[in-house]
């Protein structure tokens, strides 16, 4: 199809929003329309996790005015998109079944990493001002309704991003009541982040220059710094001339001036707040607002993987820039990690007839040997256990919440006896069949890469596969002396040949 029409639908914490866009390989895309309608979900969750029934079918009506607007422009594919306000209900499957019910809409709640990625997303989009920004220290704040995620980057590489439970929603609903006592409602906003402010400047800025900010959302651009907006930057000085002009006014006084929703009022002071005091722990002169949200970000995906556009920028590498950062932060070898990857690749890429998973599994499993010996920074006796907590408490930009439950297992099972589907449904993992049978086989692919590099000296310069028949040759090159590894690979290869049905025969090619 030259030319096809895609919806983008976001579920946020303060309003629900769509845009419709046209993409074709001449032009990529280009938005049609763009329509939101304000609704703050995030007000009962974030206090009770629940979302009340009158809000559900104002939320519906909504979808289903959508609905028929996507008609109207003869919409062929969409994605609708949750966000925090879903993914911090009690009970999201039911609500998400609601919803497919009475709109047939599938809802895909994002975890916080795949939101702020596709966020990130969006602004890739406009490429030739990103790609020349982000090669000098530059910061993305993305302030959302329930949280705020700060991305850092350099030299054309996202070195760390890390989300802090200060949303602009957030922040007005905790504070509702402490507002009513206080004509300084920005220093109270200010005193109650700071904590979560001084120990991100302690633990990531140590040593980090940061020269432009990038904020994002259009909520910034659009509501707020409607006039300042020259070239899409706004200097030091006029943001701080709009804050002073701003801070002290009542909600009422700024919907006037602003012309917008009372509602959306409620959320200019704190997003200030958050914008101004990273701004100042960066020393930022200058800021970019490129104006662009969620939604810009879901399309830009879409057309991406449907090769509609060609990015200049590899997202990909991005991935694994941050996961090395992880390793690098929980002190992992450099040296085994990044030829335990190696090997890895070195196996799956000779062997992909025999396992048939594709380019996505591929940096999974890079990445479950990038962060398979971290967990030694906290026990050196239970090293596969804590590496799968560090895992799993971490969040991975780009990945979701399954895809980095699938990493935690198979580097939790690298070296500890293997559950089979039964019992891990038992613990309660969340697993559904095919994302286990990956698991099985990322495992095996792991281990034999492990134990190859038992000595950690990097000893196995390349590997050699040859599949005949049900019978899969594998020659280990080497100028040292493998005996160690050959003889600690016999148990691995009674597990690979479990999993992928076929017999592994090893040898190795030079000192032996």
């Amino acid at each position: 199809m030259a030319v096809m029409t895609f919806a983008a639908i976001d579920i946020g914490s303060y309003e629900v929003s769509m845009k419709i866009f046209e993409l074709s390989k001449k032009i990529g895309f280009r938005e049609l329309n763009d329509v939101r309608y304000s609704l703050e979900l995030g007000k009962g969750v974030y206090s009770n996790g629940k979302l009340d029934t009158q809000m559900l079918d104002v939320l519906c009506e909504t979808l289903n005015d959508f609905k028929r607007m996507m008609q109207d422009f003869g919409v062929v594919e969409y994605r609708a998109c949750g966000t925090s306000a879903l993914r911090e209900l009690a009970n999201p499957l039911i609500i998400v079944e609601q919803i497919y019910r009475r709109t047939g809409f599938k809802v895909e709640i994002l975890s916080n990493a795949e939101q702020h990625f596709l966020g990130y997303k969006s602004i890739a989009a406009i490429e030739r001002g990103f790609k020349k920004m982000i090669q000098k220290g530059t910061a993305i704040l993305d302030v959302g309704g329930g949280s705020l995620q700060v991305s850092l980057f350099d030299k054309d590489a996202l070195v760390t991003t890390q989300s802090l439970k200060m949303g602009s929603l957030r922040i007005r609903q905790r504070l509702q009541e402490l507002e009513k006592t206080t004509i300084h409602y920005d220093k109270l906003v200010e005193e109650f982040i700071r904590n979560d402010l001084t120990n991100f400047q302690r633990l990531y800025l140590k040593d980090r220059d940061i020269k432009n900010v990038i904020l994002m959302g259009d909520f910034i651009t659009d509501m707020i710094f409607q006039e300042e907006m020259k070239d899409k930057i706004i200097t030091r000085n006029e943001f701080m001339k709009r804050y002073e002009d701003t801070v002290d006014k009542t909600e009422d006084v700024l919907a006037q001036e602003m012309e917008i929703d009372p509602e959306y009022a409620s959320l200019v002071v704190p997003t200030m707040v958050v914008c101004r005091s990273f701004i100042d722990i960066f020393q930022a002169e200058a800021l970019w607002a490129p104006g662009v949200s969620l939604l810009d970000g879901i399309a830009y995906d879409y057309a991406e993987k449907k090769k509609f556009i060609r990015s200049v920028h590899n997202f990909e590498n991005d991935i694994l820039v941050t996961s090395k950062n992880i390793a690098k932060r929980y002190s992992s070898s450099k040296s085994h990690i990044q030829g335990t990857m190696n090997l890895c690749l070195n196996i799956f890429d000779s062997m992909k007839k025999v396992h048939g998973m594709g380019k996505r599994e591929r940096l999974l499993i890079q990445i479950a040997a990038l962060l398979h010996d971290c967990g030694k920074y906290i026990s050196m006796g239970n090293v596969s256990e804590c590496s799968y907590q560090i895992i799993m408490s971490t969040e991975i930009i780009g990945l979701s919440s399954l895809e980095r439950k699938m990493i935690a297992y198979a580097v939790r099972y690298n070296t500890t006896a293997f559950v089979y589907y039964d019992e891990i449904q038992m613990l309660g993992a969340g697993i559904d069949r095919e994302s286990y049978i990956k698991i099985a086989k990322m495992t095996a692919i792991l281990r034999l890469a492990n134990a190859m590099d038992r000595s950690h000296c990097q000893k196995v310069k390349g590997i050699k596969t040859v599949l005949k028949d049900r019978e899969l040759q594998m020659v280990m090159d080497s100028s040292q002396d493998i005996s160690l590894e050959l003889g600690l690979l016999q148990d691995k290869v009674a597990f690979f040949e479990e999993v992928f049905g076929i017999r592994l025969v090893i040898r190795g090619k030079g000192r032996v």
